[in-house]
Protein backbone atom coordinates (compact mmCIF):
# COMPACT_ATOMS: atom_id res chain seq x y z
CA UNK A 1 0.00 0.00 0.00
CA UNK A 2 3.02 2.02 0.06
CA UNK A 3 2.88 2.94 -3.71
CA UNK A 4 -0.78 3.57 -3.36
CA UNK A 5 -0.64 5.67 -0.42
CA UNK A 6 0.02 8.36 -3.26
CA UNK A 7 -3.47 8.45 -4.53
CA UNK A 8 -4.70 9.52 -0.28
CA UNK A 9 -4.93 13.63 -1.48
CA UNK A 10 -7.25 11.83 -4.36
CA UNK A 11 -9.14 10.45 -2.12
CA UNK A 12 -9.14 13.41 0.63
CA UNK A 13 -10.23 15.45 -2.30
CA UNK A 14 -13.52 13.39 -2.93
CA UNK A 15 -14.15 12.53 0.63
CA UNK A 16 -17.74 13.58 0.19
CA UNK A 17 -17.75 10.54 -2.43
CA UNK A 18 -16.24 8.32 0.13
CA UNK A 19 -18.15 8.91 3.10
CA UNK A 20 -21.79 8.90 1.05
CA UNK A 21 -20.51 5.71 -0.61
CA UNK A 22 -19.65 4.56 3.39
CA UNK A 23 -23.34 5.42 4.50
CA UNK A 24 -24.75 4.33 1.33
CA UNK A 25 -22.73 0.72 1.46
CA UNK A 26 -24.35 0.61 5.35
CA UNK A 27 -27.84 1.47 4.22
CA UNK A 28 -28.12 -1.08 1.44
CA UNK A 29 -26.28 -4.21 3.50
CA UNK A 30 -29.15 -3.26 6.43
CA UNK A 31 -32.02 -3.93 3.36
CA UNK A 32 -29.84 -7.01 2.18
CA UNK A 33 -29.88 -8.99 5.42
CA UNK A 34 -33.42 -7.54 6.78
CA UNK A 35 -35.24 -10.29 4.10
CA UNK A 36 -33.31 -13.08 5.94
CA UNK A 37 -35.23 -12.29 8.55
CA UNK A 38 -38.56 -12.07 6.86
CA UNK A 39 -37.89 -15.08 5.47
CA UNK A 40 -37.45 -16.98 9.23
CA UNK A 41 -40.73 -15.67 9.71
CA UNK A 42 -42.44 -16.28 6.94
CA UNK A 43 -41.39 -19.71 7.44
CA UNK A 44 -41.94 -20.21 10.88
CA UNK A 45 -45.42 -18.85 10.46
CA UNK A 46 -46.38 -21.77 7.93
CA UNK A 47 -44.67 -24.46 10.31
CA UNK A 48 -46.50 -22.81 13.02
CA UNK A 49 -49.84 -23.08 11.80
CA UNK A 50 -49.82 -25.57 9.47
CA UNK A 51 -50.68 -28.31 12.01
CA UNK A 52 -54.22 -25.79 13.34
CA UNK A 53 -54.98 -24.81 10.05
CA UNK A 54 -55.00 -28.95 9.01
CA UNK A 55 -57.39 -29.26 12.08
CA UNK A 56 -59.76 -27.35 10.45
CA UNK A 57 -60.62 -29.75 7.91
CA UNK A 58 -63.82 -28.84 6.00
CA UNK A 59 -64.82 -26.60 8.42
CA UNK A 60 -66.29 -23.21 7.70
CA UNK A 61 -63.55 -21.53 10.22
CA UNK A 62 -60.72 -23.14 7.65
CA UNK A 63 -61.60 -20.35 4.92
CA UNK A 64 -61.33 -17.87 7.04
CA UNK A 65 -58.41 -19.03 8.88
CA UNK A 66 -56.30 -19.20 5.70
CA UNK A 67 -57.30 -15.33 4.67
CA UNK A 68 -55.58 -14.57 8.19
CA UNK A 69 -52.49 -16.89 7.30
CA UNK A 70 -52.27 -16.01 3.55
CA UNK A 71 -52.15 -11.97 4.82
CA UNK A 72 -49.65 -12.63 6.84
CA UNK A 73 -47.58 -14.51 4.32
CA UNK A 74 -48.26 -11.47 1.81
CA UNK A 75 -47.62 -8.81 4.34
CA UNK A 76 -43.78 -10.54 4.75
CA UNK A 77 -43.79 -10.81 0.53
CA UNK A 78 -44.41 -7.44 0.36
CA UNK A 79 -41.77 -6.18 3.33
CA UNK A 80 -39.03 -8.38 1.36
CA UNK A 81 -40.13 -7.07 -1.93
CA UNK A 82 -40.24 -3.29 -0.58
CA UNK A 83 -36.42 -3.83 0.70
CA UNK A 84 -34.79 -5.51 -2.26
CA UNK A 85 -36.60 -2.47 -4.61
CA UNK A 86 -34.99 -0.01 -1.36
CA UNK A 87 -31.78 -2.01 -1.61
CA UNK A 88 -31.64 -1.80 -5.51
CA UNK A 89 -31.78 2.22 -4.85
CA UNK A 90 -29.09 2.02 -2.35
CA UNK A 91 -26.71 0.24 -4.70
CA UNK A 92 -27.25 2.07 -7.73
CA UNK A 93 -26.62 5.20 -5.07
CA UNK A 94 -23.28 3.11 -3.81
CA UNK A 95 -22.39 3.31 -7.52
CA UNK A 96 -23.12 6.85 -8.44
CA UNK A 97 -20.38 8.09 -5.46
CA UNK A 98 -17.50 5.30 -5.24
CA UNK A 99 -17.84 4.36 -9.18
CA UNK A 100 -18.20 8.07 -10.20
CA UNK A 101 -15.29 9.02 -7.54
CA UNK A 102 -12.87 6.73 -9.46
CA UNK A 103 -13.67 7.72 -12.06
CA UNK A 104 -12.93 11.63 -11.48
CA UNK A 105 -9.53 10.41 -9.81
CA UNK A 106 -9.01 8.29 -12.76
CA UNK A 107 -9.63 11.59 -14.99
CA UNK A 108 -7.11 13.84 -12.45
CA UNK A 109 -4.45 11.25 -12.83
CA UNK A 110 -3.98 11.10 -16.23
CA UNK A 111 -4.23 14.77 -16.77
CA UNK A 112 -1.28 14.87 -14.16
CA UNK A 113 0.75 12.37 -15.87
CA UNK A 114 0.02 14.18 -18.98
CA UNK A 115 0.74 17.33 -17.70
CA UNK A 116 4.37 16.01 -15.94
CA UNK A 117 5.02 14.40 -19.18
CA UNK A 118 4.97 17.94 -20.63
CA UNK A 119 7.56 19.44 -18.33
CA UNK A 120 9.95 16.53 -19.17
CA UNK A 121 13.36 16.94 -20.69
CA UNK A 122 14.14 15.16 -24.04
CA UNK A 123 16.49 13.37 -22.80
CA UNK A 124 13.33 11.15 -20.66
CA UNK A 125 12.03 10.74 -24.32
CA UNK A 126 14.70 9.25 -25.44
CA UNK A 127 15.22 6.98 -22.72
CA UNK A 128 11.56 5.85 -22.88
CA UNK A 129 9.80 4.28 -26.26
CA UNK A 130 5.93 5.55 -26.61
CA UNK A 131 3.99 1.99 -26.11
CA UNK A 132 5.49 2.45 -22.80
CA UNK A 133 4.27 6.00 -22.12
CA UNK A 134 1.03 5.50 -23.30
CA UNK A 135 0.56 2.35 -21.09
CA UNK A 136 1.72 4.14 -18.25
CA UNK A 137 -1.16 6.32 -19.08
CA UNK A 138 -3.94 4.75 -20.42
CA UNK A 139 -3.76 0.49 -19.23
CA UNK A 140 -1.75 1.13 -15.80
CA UNK A 141 -4.02 4.08 -14.80
CA UNK A 142 -7.54 1.93 -15.69
CA UNK A 143 -5.61 -0.67 -13.37
CA UNK A 144 -5.23 2.05 -10.36
CA UNK A 145 -9.42 2.97 -11.30
CA UNK A 146 -10.06 -0.72 -10.35
CA UNK A 147 -8.44 -0.45 -6.56
CA UNK A 148 -10.16 3.28 -6.29
CA UNK A 149 -13.49 1.78 -7.23
CA UNK A 150 -14.35 -1.62 -7.22
CA UNK A 151 -11.91 -2.41 -4.51
CA UNK A 152 -12.83 0.37 -2.52
CA UNK A 153 -16.79 -0.63 -2.76
CA UNK A 154 -16.65 -4.28 -2.32
CA UNK A 155 -13.90 -3.91 0.52
CA UNK A 156 -16.69 -1.40 2.07
CA UNK A 157 -18.96 -3.97 1.71
CA UNK A 158 -17.29 -6.96 2.87
CA UNK A 159 -16.60 -5.18 6.09
CA UNK A 160 -19.97 -3.29 6.95
CA UNK A 161 -21.51 -6.77 6.39
CA UNK A 162 -19.10 -8.77 8.30
CA UNK A 163 -19.53 -5.91 11.34
CA UNK A 164 -23.43 -6.53 11.19
CA UNK A 165 -24.05 -10.05 10.18
CA UNK A 166 -21.38 -12.22 12.08
CA UNK A 167 -22.98 -10.76 15.60
CA UNK A 168 -26.35 -11.44 14.49
CA UNK A 169 -25.60 -14.88 13.37
CA UNK A 170 -23.89 -15.68 16.79
CA UNK A 171 -26.53 -14.15 18.70
CA UNK A 172 -29.09 -16.43 17.08
CA UNK A 173 -26.98 -19.63 17.00
CA UNK A 174 -23.73 -20.50 17.91
CA UNK A 175 -23.44 -23.63 16.65
CA UNK A 176 -24.83 -23.30 13.29
CA UNK A 177 -22.58 -19.92 12.51
CA UNK A 178 -19.49 -21.85 13.14
CA UNK A 179 -20.28 -24.56 10.41
CA UNK A 180 -21.44 -21.78 7.95
CA UNK A 181 -17.99 -19.51 8.30
CA UNK A 182 -15.89 -22.83 8.09
CA UNK A 183 -15.48 -22.97 4.08
CA UNK A 184 -15.39 -19.29 3.66
CA UNK A 185 -11.75 -18.62 5.02
CA UNK A 186 -10.63 -21.31 2.09
CA UNK A 187 -12.56 -19.92 -0.41
CA UNK A 188 -11.00 -16.61 0.34
CA UNK A 189 -7.72 -18.14 0.38
CA UNK A 190 -8.40 -20.42 -2.60
CA UNK A 191 -9.44 -17.10 -4.69
CA UNK A 192 -6.46 -15.22 -3.80
CA UNK A 193 -4.40 -18.27 -4.75
CA UNK A 194 -5.96 -18.47 -8.25
CA UNK A 195 -5.87 -14.39 -8.66
CA UNK A 196 -2.09 -14.74 -7.87
CA UNK A 197 -1.99 -16.84 -10.78
CA UNK A 198 -4.33 -14.56 -12.77
CA UNK A 199 -2.11 -11.34 -12.03
CA UNK A 200 0.79 -13.55 -13.59
CA UNK A 201 -0.55 -14.30 -16.41
CA UNK A 202 -1.75 -10.30 -16.94
CA UNK A 203 1.62 -9.20 -16.31
CA UNK A 204 3.23 -11.70 -19.11
CA UNK A 205 -0.19 -10.11 -21.60
CA UNK A 206 0.85 -6.69 -20.31
CA UNK A 207 4.44 -6.66 -21.84
CA UNK A 208 2.99 -8.59 -24.45
CA UNK A 209 0.84 -6.30 -25.73
CA UNK A 210 3.36 -3.18 -25.19
CA UNK A 211 5.74 -5.07 -27.64
CA UNK A 212 2.85 -5.45 -30.31
CA UNK A 213 1.69 -1.82 -29.71
CA UNK A 214 5.12 -0.56 -30.43
CA UNK A 215 6.00 -2.93 -33.35
CA UNK A 216 2.63 -2.06 -34.72
CA UNK A 217 2.87 2.24 -33.96
CA UNK A 218 6.11 2.04 -35.71
CA UNK A 219 4.95 -0.43 -38.72
CA UNK A 220 2.55 2.38 -39.19
CA UNK A 221 4.51 5.28 -38.73
CA UNK A 222 6.74 3.98 -41.18
CA UNK A 223 5.01 2.61 -43.84
CA UNK A 224 6.22 4.54 -46.13
CA UNK A 225 10.18 2.72 -45.68
CA UNK A 226 7.79 -0.23 -45.45
CA UNK A 227 6.47 -0.18 -48.99
CA UNK A 228 9.59 1.50 -50.52
CA UNK A 229 11.56 -1.77 -49.36
CA UNK A 230 9.12 -3.95 -50.14
CA UNK A 231 8.93 -5.54 -46.43
CA UNK A 232 5.25 -5.61 -46.17
CA UNK A 233 5.61 -9.57 -45.92
CA UNK A 234 7.74 -9.64 -43.37
CA UNK A 235 6.22 -6.94 -41.48
CA UNK A 236 3.00 -9.38 -41.49
CA UNK A 237 4.83 -12.31 -40.22
CA UNK A 238 6.95 -10.18 -37.58
CA UNK A 239 3.53 -8.98 -36.15
CA UNK A 240 2.06 -12.68 -36.40
CA UNK A 241 4.91 -13.65 -34.05
CA UNK A 242 4.10 -11.21 -31.60
CA UNK A 243 0.11 -11.77 -32.08
CA UNK A 244 1.04 -15.22 -31.84
CA UNK A 245 2.90 -14.77 -28.17
CA UNK A 246 -0.07 -12.32 -27.41
CA UNK A 247 -2.81 -15.05 -28.10
CA UNK A 248 -0.83 -17.76 -26.13
CA UNK A 249 -0.54 -15.63 -23.26
CA UNK A 250 -4.45 -14.90 -23.45
CA UNK A 251 -5.25 -18.87 -23.07
CA UNK A 252 -3.04 -19.34 -20.63
CA UNK A 253 -4.92 -16.39 -18.42
CA UNK A 254 -8.34 -18.07 -19.44
CA UNK A 255 -7.57 -21.59 -18.60
CA UNK A 256 -6.97 -20.29 -15.47
CA UNK A 257 -9.79 -17.93 -15.02
CA UNK A 258 -12.02 -21.34 -15.88
CA UNK A 259 -10.81 -22.47 -12.19
CA UNK A 260 -12.29 -19.06 -11.02
CA UNK A 261 -16.53 -20.06 -11.36
CA UNK A 262 -16.44 -23.68 -10.62
CA UNK A 263 -14.11 -23.07 -7.34
CA UNK A 264 -16.41 -20.15 -6.00
CA UNK A 265 -19.32 -22.22 -6.62
CA UNK A 266 -18.18 -25.82 -5.30
CA UNK A 267 -17.36 -23.63 -2.27
CA UNK A 268 -20.78 -22.07 -1.78
CA UNK A 269 -22.09 -25.50 -2.51
CA UNK A 270 -20.08 -26.89 0.83
CA UNK A 271 -20.91 -24.03 3.01
CA UNK A 272 -24.63 -24.56 2.40
CA UNK A 273 -24.53 -28.39 2.62
CA UNK A 274 -22.69 -27.60 6.54
CA UNK A 275 -25.15 -25.42 7.20
CA UNK A 276 -28.23 -27.78 6.22
CA UNK A 277 -26.76 -30.50 8.10
CA UNK A 278 -26.22 -28.62 11.25
CA UNK A 279 -29.20 -26.80 10.99
CA UNK A 280 -30.98 -30.61 10.44
CA UNK A 281 -29.40 -31.69 13.63
CA UNK A 282 -30.84 -28.44 15.53
CA UNK A 283 -34.50 -28.70 14.03
CA UNK A 284 -34.71 -32.41 14.92
CA UNK A 285 -33.16 -31.94 18.69
CA UNK A 286 -35.75 -28.68 18.47
CA UNK A 287 -33.13 -26.20 19.38
CA UNK A 288 -34.08 -24.26 16.35
CA UNK A 289 -36.47 -24.00 13.63
CA UNK A 290 -36.84 -24.44 9.99
CA UNK A 291 -37.18 -20.72 9.76
CA UNK A 292 -33.40 -20.36 11.71
CA UNK A 293 -32.13 -22.75 8.82
CA UNK A 294 -33.63 -20.83 6.19
CA UNK A 295 -32.06 -17.61 7.44
CA UNK A 296 -29.13 -19.02 7.86
CA UNK A 297 -28.54 -20.30 4.04
CA UNK A 298 -29.76 -17.26 2.79
CA UNK A 299 -27.21 -15.66 5.26
CA UNK A 300 -24.34 -18.23 3.70
CA UNK A 301 -24.97 -16.74 0.25
CA UNK A 302 -24.36 -13.12 1.35
CA UNK A 303 -21.32 -13.54 2.54
CA UNK A 304 -20.01 -16.10 -0.18
CA UNK A 305 -19.72 -13.54 -2.75
CA UNK A 306 -18.14 -10.64 -0.16
CA UNK A 307 -15.53 -13.43 1.29
CA UNK A 308 -14.89 -14.60 -2.73
CA UNK A 309 -14.35 -11.14 -3.69
CA UNK A 310 -11.60 -10.70 -1.15
CA UNK A 311 -9.28 -12.44 -2.87
CA UNK A 312 -10.45 -10.44 -5.90
CA UNK A 313 -10.24 -7.57 -4.71
CA UNK A 314 -6.69 -8.34 -3.21
CA UNK A 315 -5.78 -9.17 -6.58
CA UNK A 316 -6.82 -5.76 -7.88
CA UNK A 317 -4.91 -4.03 -4.96
CA UNK A 318 -1.89 -5.57 -5.69
CA UNK A 319 -2.33 -5.02 -9.31
CA UNK A 320 -3.19 -1.18 -8.83
CA UNK A 321 -0.03 -1.21 -6.13
CA UNK A 322 2.64 -2.60 -9.57
CA UNK A 323 0.40 0.00 -11.39
CA UNK A 324 0.51 2.73 -9.57
CA UNK A 325 4.80 2.06 -8.53
CA UNK A 326 5.42 2.14 -12.33
CA UNK A 327 3.58 5.56 -12.76
CA UNK A 328 5.45 7.21 -9.49
CA UNK A 329 8.37 6.28 -11.34
CA UNK A 330 7.86 8.51 -14.05
CA UNK A 331 5.69 11.09 -11.54
CA UNK A 332 9.26 11.48 -9.50
CA UNK A 333 11.27 11.47 -12.57
CA UNK A 334 12.19 15.33 -12.11
CA UNK A 335 13.01 17.58 -15.18
CA UNK A 336 16.35 19.50 -14.46
CA UNK A 337 15.27 22.10 -17.19
CA UNK A 338 14.45 24.84 -14.24
CA UNK A 339 14.80 28.77 -14.02
CA UNK A 340 16.60 29.57 -11.63
CA UNK A 341 15.27 33.27 -11.58
CA UNK A 342 11.43 32.74 -13.43
CA UNK A 343 12.82 35.85 -15.23
CA UNK A 344 9.56 37.09 -17.38
CA UNK A 345 11.08 40.01 -19.86
CA UNK A 346 10.75 41.01 -23.56
CA UNK A 347 14.21 39.82 -25.33
CA UNK A 348 16.37 42.06 -27.77
CA UNK A 349 18.09 38.46 -29.10
CA UNK A 350 21.06 38.98 -28.29
CA UNK A 351 23.01 35.50 -27.95
CA UNK A 352 26.25 34.84 -26.78
CA UNK A 353 27.53 31.20 -26.53
CA UNK A 354 30.77 31.32 -23.81
CA UNK A 355 33.20 28.30 -23.99
CA UNK A 356 30.09 25.86 -24.26
CA UNK A 357 30.45 21.89 -24.22
CA UNK A 358 27.90 19.83 -24.01
CA UNK A 359 27.66 16.41 -23.70
CA UNK A 360 24.17 14.01 -24.51
CA UNK A 361 23.26 12.49 -21.18
CA UNK A 362 21.25 9.10 -22.20
CA UNK A 363 24.21 8.43 -24.78
CA UNK A 364 27.39 10.14 -23.84
CA UNK A 365 28.27 11.07 -27.11
CA UNK A 366 30.18 14.97 -26.91
CA UNK A 367 28.15 17.26 -29.44
CA UNK A 368 30.20 20.38 -28.61
CA UNK A 369 33.47 21.52 -27.46
CA UNK A 370 34.49 24.74 -26.07
CA UNK A 371 32.34 26.81 -28.42
CA UNK A 372 32.20 30.50 -28.53
CA UNK A 373 30.38 32.88 -30.54
CA UNK A 374 28.25 35.92 -30.59
CA UNK A 375 25.33 37.27 -32.42
CA UNK A 376 23.86 40.85 -32.38
CA UNK A 377 20.28 41.30 -31.86
CA UNK A 378 18.64 41.65 -35.17
CA UNK A 379 21.97 40.13 -37.30
CA UNK A 380 22.21 36.37 -38.70
CA UNK A 381 24.20 33.58 -37.90
CA UNK A 382 24.73 30.89 -40.18
CA UNK A 383 26.12 27.61 -38.99
CA UNK A 384 27.66 25.13 -41.36
CA UNK A 385 28.93 21.40 -41.30
CA UNK A 386 28.27 18.05 -41.77
CA UNK A 387 26.14 15.47 -40.16
CA UNK A 388 27.10 14.47 -36.88
CA UNK A 389 29.10 18.28 -36.54
CA UNK A 390 26.57 19.38 -33.67
CA UNK A 391 24.83 22.30 -35.52
CA UNK A 392 21.43 20.91 -34.05
CA UNK A 393 22.73 20.66 -30.69
CA UNK A 394 23.27 24.32 -30.80
CA UNK A 395 19.60 24.74 -31.49
CA UNK A 396 18.81 22.40 -28.99
CA UNK A 397 20.62 24.68 -26.32
CA UNK A 398 19.37 28.10 -27.46
CA UNK A 399 15.48 26.84 -27.07
CA UNK A 400 17.17 25.19 -23.72
CA UNK A 401 16.14 21.36 -24.52
CA UNK A 402 19.39 20.45 -22.62
CA UNK A 403 21.56 22.54 -20.29
CA UNK A 404 24.83 23.60 -21.34
CA UNK A 405 27.64 20.51 -19.66
CA UNK A 406 30.41 22.94 -19.60
CA UNK A 407 30.37 27.39 -19.67
CA UNK A 408 27.35 29.33 -20.19
CA UNK A 409 24.74 30.52 -22.68
CA UNK A 410 23.86 34.22 -22.11
CA UNK A 411 20.88 36.12 -23.96
CA UNK A 412 20.80 39.98 -23.37
CA UNK A 413 23.59 39.31 -21.44
CA UNK A 414 21.61 37.27 -18.70
CA UNK A 415 22.41 33.72 -18.34
CA UNK A 416 19.90 31.61 -19.70
CA UNK A 417 19.39 29.13 -17.06
CA UNK A 418 17.83 32.62 -15.32
CA UNK A 419 14.67 33.09 -17.93
CA UNK A 420 11.28 31.56 -17.25
CA UNK A 421 11.13 28.56 -19.52
CA UNK A 422 7.77 29.37 -21.21
CA UNK A 423 8.84 32.77 -21.65
CA UNK A 424 11.86 32.30 -23.50
CA UNK A 425 10.23 29.38 -25.51
CA UNK A 426 7.06 31.82 -26.60
CA UNK A 427 10.10 34.40 -27.78
CA UNK A 428 11.93 31.85 -29.93
CA UNK A 429 10.38 30.26 -33.25
CA UNK A 430 12.19 26.79 -33.84
CA UNK A 431 12.07 24.94 -37.32
CA UNK A 432 13.50 21.79 -36.53
CA UNK A 433 15.24 19.14 -38.71
CA UNK A 434 12.80 16.56 -37.91
CA UNK A 435 9.51 18.04 -39.29
CA UNK A 436 6.40 16.96 -37.21
CA UNK A 437 2.61 18.06 -38.51
CA UNK A 438 -0.57 17.37 -36.58
CA UNK A 439 -3.06 15.09 -37.87
CA UNK A 440 -4.68 18.25 -38.02
CA UNK A 441 -6.06 21.01 -41.09
CA UNK A 442 -2.91 23.22 -42.33
CA UNK A 443 -4.37 26.39 -41.10
CA UNK A 444 -4.61 25.07 -37.44
CA UNK A 445 -0.72 23.75 -37.88
CA UNK A 446 0.32 26.68 -38.88
CA UNK A 447 -1.26 28.52 -36.03
CA UNK A 448 -0.38 25.83 -34.03
CA UNK A 449 2.21 28.32 -31.87
CA UNK A 450 -0.44 31.28 -31.79
CA UNK A 451 -2.82 32.06 -28.29
CA UNK A 452 -5.03 33.96 -30.33
CA UNK A 453 -4.64 32.84 -34.08
CA UNK A 454 -5.38 35.84 -36.72
CA UNK A 455 -6.44 34.31 -40.08
CA UNK A 456 -3.75 37.41 -41.67
CA UNK A 457 -1.29 36.26 -39.65
CA UNK A 458 -1.15 32.69 -41.25
CA UNK A 459 -1.72 33.60 -44.82
CA UNK A 460 1.19 36.19 -45.04
CA UNK A 461 3.00 33.27 -42.37
CA UNK A 462 2.04 30.93 -45.74
CA UNK A 463 3.39 33.20 -48.19
CA UNK A 464 6.55 34.12 -46.50
CA UNK A 465 7.57 30.26 -46.32
CA UNK A 466 6.84 30.22 -49.80
CA UNK A 467 3.94 27.45 -49.48
CA UNK A 468 0.65 29.78 -50.26
CA UNK A 469 0.60 28.58 -53.79
CA UNK A 470 0.76 24.68 -52.56
CA UNK A 471 -1.63 25.27 -50.56
CA UNK A 472 -4.27 27.20 -52.36
CA UNK A 473 -4.01 24.21 -55.11
CA UNK A 474 -5.62 21.48 -53.04
CA UNK A 475 -9.65 21.47 -53.19
CA UNK A 476 -9.98 22.42 -49.48
CA UNK A 477 -7.36 24.74 -49.34
CA UNK A 478 -6.08 25.80 -45.80
CA UNK A 479 -8.23 23.43 -44.46
CA UNK A 480 -6.73 20.86 -45.79
CA UNK A 481 -6.16 17.65 -43.40
CA UNK A 482 -2.07 16.77 -43.54
CA UNK A 483 -2.77 13.14 -42.35
CA UNK A 484 -0.91 11.41 -39.05
CA UNK A 485 3.02 13.21 -39.53
CA UNK A 486 1.96 15.42 -42.36
CA UNK A 487 1.67 11.87 -44.52
CA UNK A 488 0.05 13.75 -47.42
CA UNK A 489 2.10 16.10 -48.12
CA UNK A 490 5.63 16.14 -50.13
CA UNK A 491 8.76 16.69 -47.46
CA UNK A 492 9.36 19.79 -48.98
CA UNK A 493 6.33 20.95 -48.47
CA UNK A 494 5.98 19.77 -44.73
CA UNK A 495 9.26 21.47 -44.45
CA UNK A 496 7.65 24.73 -45.48
CA UNK A 497 4.97 24.36 -43.29
CA UNK A 498 7.07 23.90 -40.19
CA UNK A 499 8.81 27.37 -41.68
CA UNK A 500 5.66 28.99 -41.74
CA UNK A 501 4.44 27.66 -38.00
CA UNK A 502 7.24 29.82 -37.10
CA UNK A 503 7.49 32.74 -38.36
CA UNK A 504 3.62 33.37 -37.49
CA UNK A 505 4.75 33.78 -33.88
CA UNK A 506 6.54 36.30 -35.19
CA UNK A 507 9.67 35.38 -32.49
CA UNK A 508 12.43 37.31 -31.46
CA UNK A 509 14.59 34.41 -32.30
CA UNK A 510 14.21 32.93 -35.48
CA UNK A 511 16.27 29.04 -35.62
CA UNK A 512 15.96 27.16 -38.76
CA UNK A 513 17.50 24.18 -38.18
CA UNK A 514 17.81 22.56 -41.75
CA UNK A 515 14.79 23.04 -42.98
CA UNK A 516 15.52 23.55 -46.01
CA UNK A 517 17.01 20.19 -46.88
CA UNK A 518 14.04 18.27 -48.47
CA UNK A 519 13.29 21.33 -51.13
CA UNK A 520 15.25 22.24 -54.18
CA UNK A 521 18.13 24.89 -55.16
CA UNK A 522 15.37 27.05 -56.87
CA UNK A 523 12.50 26.94 -54.05
CA UNK A 524 15.26 27.47 -51.35
CA UNK A 525 16.44 31.19 -53.08
CA UNK A 526 12.98 31.89 -53.11
CA UNK A 527 12.20 30.90 -49.89
CA UNK A 528 15.15 32.52 -48.31
CA UNK A 529 14.63 35.64 -50.62
CA UNK A 530 11.22 35.81 -48.77
CA UNK A 531 13.07 35.47 -45.70
CA UNK A 532 14.99 38.35 -45.98
CA UNK A 533 11.98 40.70 -44.81
CA UNK A 534 10.98 38.26 -42.10
CA UNK A 535 14.74 38.62 -40.81
CA UNK A 536 15.30 41.68 -40.99
CA UNK A 537 15.48 42.88 -36.91
CA UNK A 538 15.19 39.76 -35.63
CA UNK A 539 18.18 37.26 -34.53
CA UNK A 540 18.25 34.75 -37.34
CA UNK A 541 20.54 31.36 -36.60
CA UNK A 542 20.61 29.24 -40.40
CA UNK A 543 21.63 25.82 -39.40
CA UNK A 544 22.00 23.65 -42.44
CA UNK A 545 24.75 21.81 -44.61
CA UNK A 546 24.45 23.69 -47.87
CA UNK A 547 26.29 26.64 -48.63
CA UNK A 548 23.87 28.29 -50.17
CA UNK A 549 21.59 28.99 -47.29
CA UNK A 550 24.38 30.61 -45.44
CA UNK A 551 24.79 33.75 -48.14
CA UNK A 552 22.05 35.93 -46.59
CA UNK A 553 23.80 35.71 -42.90
CA UNK A 554 25.91 38.11 -41.39
CA UNK A 555 28.27 35.89 -39.96
CA UNK A 556 29.17 32.15 -40.58
CA UNK A 557 30.50 29.62 -38.23
CA UNK A 558 32.20 25.85 -39.71
CA UNK A 559 31.73 22.92 -37.10
CA UNK A 560 33.20 20.26 -37.37
CA UNK A 561 33.41 17.09 -34.93
CA UNK A 562 31.64 19.49 -32.62
CA UNK A 563 34.35 21.84 -32.66
CA UNK A 564 34.36 25.76 -34.03
CA UNK A 565 36.98 25.40 -36.91
CA UNK A 566 36.22 28.09 -39.25
CA UNK A 567 34.01 31.89 -38.47
CA UNK A 568 33.73 35.00 -40.36
CA UNK A 569 31.56 36.41 -44.01
CA UNK A 570 30.97 34.66 -46.57
CA UNK A 571 33.33 36.61 -48.58
CA UNK A 572 36.25 36.54 -45.73
CA UNK A 573 35.57 32.93 -45.67
CA UNK A 574 36.08 32.04 -49.09
CA UNK A 575 39.10 33.84 -49.54
CA UNK A 576 40.46 31.82 -46.36
CA UNK A 577 40.42 28.65 -48.76
CA UNK A 578 39.80 26.72 -45.84
CA UNK A 579 37.11 24.01 -45.26
CA UNK A 580 34.04 26.65 -45.80
CA UNK A 581 35.93 27.13 -49.05
CA UNK A 582 35.44 23.20 -49.62
CA UNK A 583 32.18 22.78 -49.23
CA UNK A 584 31.42 25.40 -51.34
CA UNK A 585 33.56 24.21 -54.11
CA UNK A 586 32.13 20.79 -53.54
CA UNK A 587 28.27 22.16 -53.67
CA UNK A 588 28.72 24.43 -56.37
CA UNK A 589 30.15 21.46 -58.85
CA UNK A 590 27.54 19.26 -57.84
CA UNK A 591 24.33 21.81 -58.49
CA UNK A 592 26.18 22.19 -62.18
CA UNK A 593 25.86 18.76 -62.62
CA UNK A 594 22.49 18.44 -61.65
Amino acid sequence: MKELSYLNKYLYKYKWHLILGLAFVLISNLFQILPAEMVRYAIDLVVDNLRVYQSFNESNVQDDFFKVFAFGILFYAALILVMALLRGVFLYFVRQTLIVMSRLVEYDLKNEIFNHYQDLPLSFYRRNNTGDLLNRISEDVGRVRMYLGPSIMYGMQLITLFMMLIPRMFYINTTLTWYALIPLPILSLSIFYVNNLIEHRSEEIQKSQSRLSTFVQEAFSGIRVLKSFTREQESVKNFSVESNEYKNQSLKLTRVQALFFPLIMGLIGLSTILTVYAGSVGVINGSITFGVVAEFIIYVNLLTWPVASLGWTISLVQRAEASQKRINEFLKTKTDIVSEQNLEKDIAGKIEFDHVSFTYPDTGIQALKNISFQIQPGESLAIIGTTGSGKSTVSNLISRLYDVTNGEIRIDDIPIKSYQLQSLRKQTGVVPQDVFLFSDTIYNNIAFGLDKPKEETVLQAAKDADVYNNIMSFPQGFNTRVGERGITLSGGQKQRVSIARAVAREPKILILDDSLSAVDTKTENTILNSMKRIMNGRTSIIISHRVSSAKLANKIIVLRDGSLIEEGSHESLLEKKGVYFELYEKQMQLDETT
